[in-house]
């Protein structure tokens, strides 16, 4: 068999790993309060312009 090929077995063992979830008693799941805001004040040509200097810089 060469590198990297497998015969049937191998994928039947490969699918059934898989296929498991392992969950263990410690996986809840955290709630998240808060709030999410976006800077967009920049406009295009700034942001461009700013690219641009970073660029040149390197």
């Amino acid at each position: 068999m060469s590198m990297g090929a497998y015969d049937e077995d191998e994928h039947e063992r490969r699918e059934r790993k898989n296929n498991t979830v392992d969950v263990s008693e410690d996986d809840d799941r955290t709630t998240y309060h808060g709030t999410v805001e976006y800077d967009s004040g920049d406009s295009t040509e700034d942001l461009l312009d700013q690219f641009e200097a970073i660029k040149a810089e390197q």
